[in-house]
């Protein structure tokens, strides 16, 4: 069969959608295309299954609508698969449609955060054939097309579906595929040149995505309350770390990558991090490439951090979300202010660097507190301890923790249902004390912090090469892209 794994364009004033890969949808001015591994390995498996795979990202191609769907016409696939989110799902209902008219016989498919929420909801309220709920909608994908083609009559739990004109579906979904059975992404099939090089988290390029785990280990009352990746990962799974440098080699090798980043939700630690980390310099991969990763507060020592930079590693980002400890406490995020400030050192003084990211518009914090969550990512920043930072505003999605309470306290300041304006253009949520510019203007001015002098010094001081340099001036780009996204919701 062949099968279509497709990003429509979504025009749109308000800048280039951010969907694949992406936990928190945006749209930016500035764009930065991140590699879909998921999809990618849906796309070889399918491929290695003897199935026909169109790789169509129309965002990260930049085609425009009209290109898209003629393209799609042209290619007459018999699937088509749509990764979708909260604040794009009703444009994606309005698309499918559209996709109706041209491939008439296609059979659509929904995958995604929102669509494993409230699967009932797009199978309702749009001409979608099948919802695949789960993350692990790359194994689930192989098994619907084997099942569409006649190779198998059993189609695996997690997927909805219509029959005789109802909904139906074959139970929950069930996170019991083996990582380690995964082929190497078949990187040329998906395209991934399109996507390593205006990548914020690059430094060196071409840059590559890789996905040891899914998602995050940190499990404590069912993990962060406002993260919508439980929904797709409520259990954690990893690949062995000679799975994951076995990748890495075929990288240097064949498509000679400089730059790696995984973007599991956590990457592993304790002895499996120190294994990978060995491998790394054992097989010399650590000359080769810069590896970057996600990664908590609280989880690794300062010999993990020592062995980690010997191991290549250059980024690490971490979720400081917060200067209340208050807030950190209702968000699950077992950590501490004093914590935070503490460990953000360690890794920055053993050479790493870390990159953190901050929220606002929680719906019970005050101004004071909003204000003290600006006050440590300047001093986080202007002391050299952070090097980057990433602010955003708190959107709660279906089938988070926080989405819940939101509904039950009556914070929405927005029809819950009006998923459009889930794009972080505007707060969602209702503050005590601050109206939605003020808190708009405070996630502006932590971005500013870039452009304070005590944090440019400390730039300036550091570039040693070229390199650097070009680096600090494609930042530069992005923290003004930002600031201008900002100023144009507010």
């Amino acid at each position: 069969m062949r099968v279509s794994i497709s990003y429509p364009p979504i025009i749109s004033a308000k800048g280039v959608p951010l969907l694949a890969q992406n936990r928190q949808f945006q749209y930016f001015h500035t764009p930065t295309y991140v590699y879909p591994v998921v999809p990618a390995y849906a796309a070889t498996l399918l491929g290695n299954a003897g199935h026909e795979v169109v790789w169509d990202d129309g965002i990260a191609e930049e085609k425009t609508y009209g290109q898209w769907l003629s393209g799609l016409e042209r290619s007459n696939p018999d699937v088509v698969m749509i990764e979708t989110k909260t604040p794009v799902v009703k444009k994606h209902w309005s698309i499918i449609n559209d996709v109706k008219k041209v491939v008439p016989n296609s059979e659509v498919v929904l995958v995604g955060d929102h669509v494993t929420a409230l699967p009932q909801e797009s199978m309702e309220q749009s001409h979608v054939d099948f919802v695949l709920t789960g993350g692990d909608y790359d194994f689930l994908l192989l098994n619907l097309v084997d099942f569409l083609a006649g190779k198998t009559d059993r189609l695996e739990p997690g997927i909805w579906y219509r029959e005789n004109g109802s909904i139906q579906n074959t139970g929950q979904f069930q996170l019991n595929h083996n990582l380690d059975d995964l082929p190497n992404i078949d990187r040329d099939l998906t395209k991934w040149r399109i996507y390593s090089e205006r990548n914020g988290n690059f430094k060196v390029t071409p840059g590559a995505y890789t996905m040891a785990g899914r998602d995050c280990w940190w499990r404590k009352n069912g993990g962060c309350t406002f993260c919508s990746w439980p929904t797709l990962y409520p259990v954690f799974r990893a690949m062995k770390p000679e799975r994951l440098a076995d990748e890495i080699g075929l990288l240097i090798e064949k498509y000679k990558v400089k730059t790696v980043f995984d973007d599991t939700g956590c990457f592993p630690v304790g002895e499996w991090l120190r294994k990978f980390a060995r491998l790394m310099v054992a097989r010399g991969y650590n000359d080769e490439v810069q590896f970057s990763c996600n990664m908590r507060f609280g989880a690794l020592t300062r010999d993990d951090y020592r062995g980690m930079k010997k191991a290549g590693f250059r980024m690490l980002l971490f979720g400081v979300e917060s200067g209340s400890q208050t807030t950190l406490d209702r968000l699950n995020k077992g950590t501490t202010v004093e914590g935070i400030i503490k460990e953000c050192r360690v890794p920055r003084e053993e050479g790493l660097e870390p990159h953190i990211t901050i929220m606002v518009g929680f719906p019970w914090e005050k101004r004071e507190n909003a204000l003290s969550t600006l006050s440590l990512a300047r001093m986080l920043m202007e002391h050299g301890w952070a090097v980057t930072l990433q602010s955003t505003i708190v959107i709660p999605y279906p089938g988070t923790k926080l989405y819940a309470e939101a509904l039950e306290n009556g914070w929405f300041r927005v029809d819950p249902k009006d998923y459009d304006r889930f794009d972080m253009k505007e707060p969602v949520l209702s503050t005590p004390d601050m109206t939605p510019e003020e808190v708009m203007k405070i996630c502006d001015e932590i971005y500013k912090v870039f452009l304070s002098p005590k944090y440019m010094l400390k730039q300036l001081v550091r570039i040693r090469s070229l390199r650097d340099f070009k680096y600090s001036v494609k930042g530069a780009a992005k923290v003004l892209g930002h600031v201008k996204d900002f100023a144009k919701s507010k």
